[in-house]
């Protein structure tokens, strides 16, 4: 809710989404939230661990098999990071162009989780330039505290906002800070 507050309406649909961040920013809580939003499931191909019960398991599966389960208005691939180290970049490219045509195709959208330090500076840019929405969830060390911020780098035809958004990570998920501090 906060983030549609922040993006003006949320995401635009038929875009590929991209979330980035270590897995202790919360992106897997951002990636769940997005597959069953209002009681509503979409499709989540888990890639990286034992699925959960509604999800779907992808961990055996290439590529280029995906496009057939996407079969709903949300959907979700966990993660982009695993295509691109277990068959390459080309593949992962792939498997987003892919996508990216067929959300736009039917108005929905996909989100892929992409974990931060992984890959090549090349490869995160080609990934970063393909997607339709960078999302960054990062956080920051204060001496006893840790503060999580979300950053929107990229909507596409959209403006984005030009602040971190501060977030928590609840038993709910991701939630978001709507206000800003005024000094």
């Amino acid at each position: 809710m906060g983030l549609d507050q922040a993006m003006e309406g949320g995401f635009p649909t038929g875009t590929a989404i991209v979330v980035q961040g270590s897995p202790l920013t919360g992106i897997e809580h951002m990636a769940r939230q997005f597959w069953n939003t209002e009681g509503e499931t979409g499709v989540y191909l888990m890639l990286d661990t034992e699925p959960e019960e509604g999800m779907t398991d992808a961990r055996q599966m290439e590529p280029s098999a995906f496009p057939v389960l996407y079969t709903s208005n949300r959907i979700v691939v966990d993660s982009l990071s695993t295509v691109i180290l277990k068959y390459g970049i080309e593949a992962g490219l792939e498997c987003l162009s892919t996508a990216k045509k067929d959300v736009a195709s039917r108005n929905a959208n996909i989100l892929f989780t992409f974990y931060s330090d992984l890959h090549t500076p090349r490869e995160e840019i080609q990934i970063l330039r393909l997607a339709d929405v960078i999302i960054e969830l990062k956080e920051v060390i204060f001496m006893n505290e840790i503060e999580r911020q979300l950053a929107v780098h990229k909507v596409k035809k959209m403006a984005v906002p030009k602040r971190l958004i501060p977030f928590n990570i609840t038993e709910k998920g991701i939630e978001l800070s709507t206000t800003s501090r005024v000094v």
